[in-house]
């Protein structure tokens, strides 16, 4: 047998995972006294689904407190099954797991932890992303006056948005600092939770509607800071909001 389909059956091997042993592969495999080669495939087998969904439960430890270890790692099986890694890396492993989640359960179950996941990986997704260049308070005291009007701004890229309809962030928040779990509610008026790093910390909040509509008019619609100021139709408004996200270390300079 040439080692690539070798590797190959032992691949097939890990992922089935009934653990179903392939008389080929094992034909090529010695025991040794204290452990056959049946024994250490078994091993080795059992001991890779556990690494992937211990993996699995370090990305998503609210999902896993919420859940249990028992129906967490039934939801994790189910998931790898559909999406076995595929990465050399297991920072990827769980990269689609609240989309499985809307498919695994019915809608009024999936939805709050479908987003609880969205929440937990726009952690992960802040925590690697590359630094940009914060627009900085300093800049903006030499920022010349006639610049103003024209100033636009982009988010930097460990910033992650997620729009919440129920109390994920509370929920999270629990599990982090491990106070008392709360129970899943949904919330009297959507929000936007926002999670970056700052340098090595991650930050996170949540904005309400009209902030919201007004970072996501610069960011997403392009608007410049006199536009913020004519929607808001409040000048004094639009420039706390502007120092607030730039104190924050949310913001470059965009164009």
């Amino acid at each position: 047998m040439r080692l690539k389909e070798y590797q190959q059956r032992f691949e097939a091997y890990l992922l089935d995972e009934g653990g179903t042993l392939d008389a080929d592969l094992l034909a090529g495999l010695h025991g040794g006294p204290a452990l056959s080669a049946v024994e250490g495939l078994q091993i080795y087998h059992h001991a890779y689904g556990a690494r992937l969904i211990e993996a699995l439960r370090g990305d998503y430890p609210t999902i896993h407190h919420w859940l249990g270890d028992d129906e967490f790692d039934a939801l994790a099986r189910a998931y790898l099954r559909a999406h076995p890694s595929r990465h050399f890396s297991l920072r990827w492993l769980g990269a689609g797991l609240a989309d499985f989640i809307e498919t695994w359960l019915v809608a009024e179950q999936a939805a709050p932890l479908a987003e609880l996941a969205r929440l937990e990986w726009a952690f992960t997704l802040a925590f690697d992303a590359p630094d940009g260049e914060p627009l900085t308070l300093m800049q903006m005291a030499h920022l010349p006056a006639e610049d103003w009007p024209e100033l636009r701004l982009a988010l930097l890229p460990s910033v992650q948005r997620v729009s919440c309809q129920f109390n994920s962030l509370a929920l999270w928040r629990a599990v982090k600092h491990g106070a008392e779990f709360p129970a899943c509610q949904a919330l009297a008026r959507a929000e936007l939770c926002l999670a970056w790093r700052r340098e090595l910390v991650g930050q996170y909040r949540s904005l309400a509607k009209e902030e919201t509509q007004a970072l996501l008019g610069m960011v997403e619609q392009g608007w410049s800071f006199s536009e913020l100021c004519e929607a808001l139709g409040d000048p004094t408004l639009a420039a706390g909001w502007l120092k607030l996200w730039i104190s924050e270390g949310l913001v470059e300079r965009s164009g």
